[in-house]
Order: C-alpha cells, then sequence, then structure tokens
C-alpha cells in the first residue's frame, strides 16, 4: 500500500443518457461535472461516441469551457475524433475500441495488431499537447506495444476483475487481481503511467486502488448509479473515501 494520493477521474456519460432518454435538456453532464469536481473528483472523463448515443459534441465544448480540472477525452482512433479533439484540446484523449452494437466498452484496444492505424493518430494528438492514454488489456505484453507506440499513459481495463468480484469468484477474482498487478508493475518499469478502470464500485475498489502503480482511477456507471440514491456528490466522496482507504499504509 502506498500513502500517494490517487487522481479519482469521474466519467458523466449517463447523466447524458438519462437526458437523452426523454430528449430533453436535462439532467445537465456539466452541472453533474461541477458537482463531482466540488465532491473531490481529480477529472472528468466523457466519451463521445460516433453515435452520439449519450454524450454530444455540444457536451465536450462545453465541459472544456467549464471545467477548471482536467478533461479526459474517450475516443475511437478515428480521424473524426481526432479532429474533433484537436479542435477541444482536452487534457487528455483516452482511446478505446467502439462498436456500434456494444452497451458499454468490450475489451481493450488491439493495439498490437491495429499498431499502424494508432500511431500517426497519437502523433497527432501529442502534437497538440493533448496527453494520450490507451485503453488496453492488463497483459506485459500489451504494456510494452504501447510503449512502443509512444503513448505516455495506459489504462488498464478492469472489466473481467469486476465481472469476478459481482459473481463472487474468488479464484477467478484472485487470477483477474494478479494480471492487472502483473501488468502495472511491468508497465510502469517501462517507464508507462498507469490508470484503470472499467465496473469498479465502492465494494471492488479497494484492491485495485492499493496498487501502488496505478496513478488514477476512472468511474462512472456505479457513481452514476449511486446517485440515485445518494446523490452524486455522496458517491464520489464515497467512492473517493474507498480509495484512499486503500492506499493508506
Amino acid at each position: 500500500m502506498t500513502t500517494d494520493k490517487q487522481r479519482l477521474g469521474v466519467n458523466i456519460d449517463h447523466v447524458a443518457t438519462v437526458r437523452n432518454a426523454r430528449g430533453e435538456a436535462y439532467p445537465n453532464p456539466v452541472r453533474a461535472a461541477l458537482l463531482a469536481v466540488d465532491a473531490g473528483a481529480d477529472g472528468i472523463t466523457a466519451h463521445l461516441r460516433e453515435d452520439r448515443r449519450h454524450i454530444r459534441d455540444s457536451d465536450i465544448a462545453a465541459l472544456k469551457r467549464n471545467l477548471t480540472i482536467p478533461l479526459n477525452f474517450e475516443m475511437a482512433a478515428t480521424d473524426e475524433m481526432v479532429a474533433i479533439a484537436r479542435a477541444t484540446r482536452p487534457h487528455a484523449a483516452c482511446l478505446v475500441p467502439e462498436k456500434r452494437e456494444e452497451r458499454t466498452t468490450e475489451g481493450g484496444l488491439d493495439i498490437v495488431g491495429a499498431r499502424d492505424h494508432l500511431a500517426p493518430r497519437i502523433r497527432a494528438l501529442a502534437a497538440d499537447g493533448i496527453r494520450v492514454s490507451l485503453f488496453v488489456e492488463p497483459e506485459p505484453a500489451v504494456m510494452e506495444a504501447a510503449r512502443a507506440l509512444g503513448a505516455p499513459v495506459v489504462e488498464l481495463h478492469t472489466g473481467s476483475y469486476c465481472e469476478a468480484a459481482v459473481a463472487g469468484d474468488a479464484a477467478r477474482l484472485a487470477h483477474e487481481l494478479a494480471r492487472i498487478r502483473r501488468a502495472a508493475e511491468h508497465g510502469a518499469a517501462l517507464g508507462l503511467e498507469i490508470h484503470a478502470g472499467h465496473g469498479l464500485t465502492v465494494e471492488s475498489v479497494g484492491p485495485i486502488a492499493a496498487l501502488p502503480q496505478i496513478r488514477e482511477l476512472n468511474i462512472g456507471h456505479a457513481l452514476i448509479a449511486e446517485a440515485i440514491f445518494v446523490g452524486l456528490a455522496q458517491a464520489v466522496r464515497d467512492m473517493r473515501a474507498a480509495m484512499d482507504r486503500a492506499r493508506r499504509p
């Protein structure tokens, strides 16, 4: 365990999902982002999908205009999204795989097979001062591929770990946690900054938050779901507290 403060990025996509379900102007994702900031968020994440199913272009522009903390722009590695990112200039761009039929991001980027596709887009974003991260599977070989591509940050996909936690499968949970630990250690040794996220809840976040190499967690759905019962500010404070407890020696 470590006493270093770990950053919490709050993903506000599903505030926009609720808004879009009725075609109304509310709830406003920017208002949610500002509430999260007041409650202790260190960054705000928003995923502009090709089909604009939740976050819209106007949301990205409004977030950039109103936020005083870093904006992490999740995006597919397409020419359209690279152009929007370069025009918006968020603090960071996290490249994620995207399929129109999926409900949420399924798995990490294939950065080994897609090297030729990714490399020029990473260079273009970096040239405009945007910090690029890659959403990837927690495997040592993937860490090496990320370093070869020149991305300074990887975000480890924690979805399989969280599925094991929900299922109460202790053996699989231990296996997935060990995978994440090995990848985090290997990536950090290569000079990568290590982030993690996908599916984490207050109940499952502790062992991931405790890994000293992981500098940032990006969490969305669990916070928005819990906000229905306790409010968004309290949900963020509870997650922040769970992360801090895990980091204490």
